[in-house]
């Protein structure tokens, strides 16, 4: 008999199959896995009641790894001990989730990744993923929806944690800085909207944190915050909108440090105008002292002469109010700084005056020995003002353009603290034409009739020019530097010329600030206007 060979048909079959995988893998490669993860199954189901167990277990069609899951993952009401979910490093075909606490009864739980749970390929999202049970007969399904602003900047932050705090018998508003809230959400990366679902009905706070660290607790010195002044009422239709703010923080003094022989630093926290320092310890005859500000610091000096003899001074740090302590510093032998100046160079803008400062506090000028000459050596008549917090004497004066002005102090012009005098100092300004600037007009409409201050700024709030005003006026920005700028308004309610922030347990909202909508050119040598309409 003639016998046929398999050879050649196991050949043939190894061809189709190379051919078929190389087809499959060619080196361009297919269309890119745009596909998200799909849940095959959760143990138990999700939306469980009468919920008991202590670990969850949710499949996957596919391999998935979890994203962030640190600022991701919200679970509310949150948990006393964070639940270990695993696995955090490999991919894995489900996620479980070991829950470490006792759960309260009759509660609805909802646990939120955000989004972070991706497949392990090209880590497409399974997006807002919501794992929902009731320790309860029911799922309880009310809600409540708002938005959040920044008091101050145009946007506002992302991961935003908004809170619910029940109002019962055992509620305060000290609460917030020491418990954790009933029900709670983020607005993670993407959008400032809100919505905290699967609520029982009842009387609530509500408020927003933006945390330096997420543990849901209030602190005023890292954090902001964000409150609705009266409680809400849940079912509710409403849409509510909050408004995040730094507070202002109580004054509070730091340890002081010796600086040089006769100098003290106190850092503090809080307003430092509303502080008083006072020494307690005997002064020696014709004792003086004075305080200055640090600059770019959060810090006070304290200066004093004579030298003591003894080996420490005791100081008391008040506000005038509540805040009292006191601070005992042991002297230490240090030189003190010889007498140094920085005074304004350059460029000088038509709005600008000059100023100059020292390292040692400045107790007294002579105006005959300071002289401000133009170019044409013609003496210039000017105004000064000094400021002993700041330490800065401020020379203002009409300002012309194209022109050079030289600012001399002569010897013995400037003395200070210690009785060091200045020797010869010159200081060379020059300014330019009208047409390098532009000008704006700024013209409000629907302004309510209190103080108003109007801002020129950047993106993230920095104010470059500001003109405070009424409603009915208008608001005239000249010679100011060609750029990009955004128009705020600020509403100056209490009239003092400066920007309020809100307070927690004062129940006080910062000020009003609006921005319009857009940025807008200042092109040099061009006149134009910007209309604001603001809202109600």
């Amino acid at each position: 008999m003639k016998r046929f060979s398999l050879k050649p048909i196991l050949f043939f079959f190894i061809l189709l199959i190379v051919f078929s995988c190389a087809k499959r893998g060619r080196i361009g490669g297919g269309e890119k896995d745009t596909t998200p993860p799909v849940i095959v199954r959760s143990i138990p189901e999700n939306y469980s009641v009468n919920f008991d167990n202590k670990e969850i277990k949710i499949y996957f069609d596919e391999y998935v790894k979890l994203k962030d899951i640190q600022k991701q993952l919200i679970i509310s009401p949150p948990l006393k001990y964070d639940p270990i979910i695993t696995p955090l490093g490999t991919p894995s075909k489900y996620i479980t989730i070991k829950i470490q606490d006792t759960l309260p009864e009759n509660t609805t739980f909802t646990v939120n990744f955000g989004q972070s749970i991706v497949d392990n390929n090209e880590e497409n999202p399974y997006p807002f993923f919501k794992y929902v049970f009731s320790t309860g007969d029911f799922i309880d399904s009310l809600n409540v929806k708002g938005t959040i602003n920044d008091a101050v900047k145009l946007k506002p932050e992302q991961f935003v944690s908004v809170m619910l705090y029940k109002i019962d018998s055992t509620f305060s508003d000290s609460i917030i800085y020491k418990e954790k809230p009933t029900y709670i959400t983020n607005t993670l990366d993407s959008i400032n909207i809100f919505q905290i679902e699967n609520l029982k009905a009842g009387k609530y706070l509500l408020m927003a944190l933006k945390e330096e660290t997420t543990n849901y607790i209030y602190n005023p010195k890292t954090d902001k915050i964000g409150f609705l002044k009266e409680y809400i009422t849940v079912p509710t239709d409403s849409i509510y909108n909050i408004v995040l703010f730094n507070e202002e923080l109580p004054v509070k003094a730091g340890k002081p440090k010796f600086k040089s022989l006769n100098k003290l630093a106190f850092g503090y926290e809080g307003d430092h105008k509303k502080m008083k320092i006072n020494l307690l310890s005997d002064t020696p005859s014709h004792y003086k002292s004075l305080i200055t500000k640090q600059k770019d610091l959060d810090s006070l000096n304290y200066w004093f002469k004579p030298t003591f003899e003894q080996d420490s001074l005791i100081f008391e740090v008040t506000d005038n109010l509540k805040y009292r302590d006191t601070f005992t510093v042991k002297l230490r032998k240090k030189l003190n700084d010889s007498l140094s100046f920085n005074g304004s160079r350059g460029d000088l803008r038509f709005y600008d005056h000059f100023k100059i400062s020292a390292n040692n506090p400045i107790v007294s000028y002579n105006k005959d020995l300071i002289k401000i000459l133009d170019k044409d050596s013609s003496e210039v008549t000017y105004n000064d003002t000094f400021d002993e917090l700041s330490n800065t004497l401020e020379l203002s004066f009409e300002v012309k353009e194209q022109e050079k002005y030289k600012v001399t102090f002569l010897p013995e012009a400037m003395t200070d603290f210690f009785e060091n005098k200045n020797d010869t100092l010159a200081y060379n300004l020059t300014t330019r034409t009208y047409a390098d600037y532009g000008n704006v007009r700024v013209r409000l409409k629907n302004a309510p009739d209190i103080p108003l201050i109007v801002q020129l700024t950047d993106e993230k709030g920095k104010v470059f020019y500001e003109l405070p005003g009424k409603a009915n006026e208008l608001f005239d920005f000249r010679y100011i530097n060609p750029s990009k700028y955004y128009l705020r308004v600020l509403f100056d309610e209490n009239g003092n010329g400066k920007y309020d922030t809100g307070d927690f347990l004062k129940k006080i909202q910062p000020e009003r600030i609006s921005y319009n909508s857009g940025q807008f050119d200042v092109r040099p040598n061009w006149d134009s206007e910007q209309k604001f309409i603001l809202k109600d």
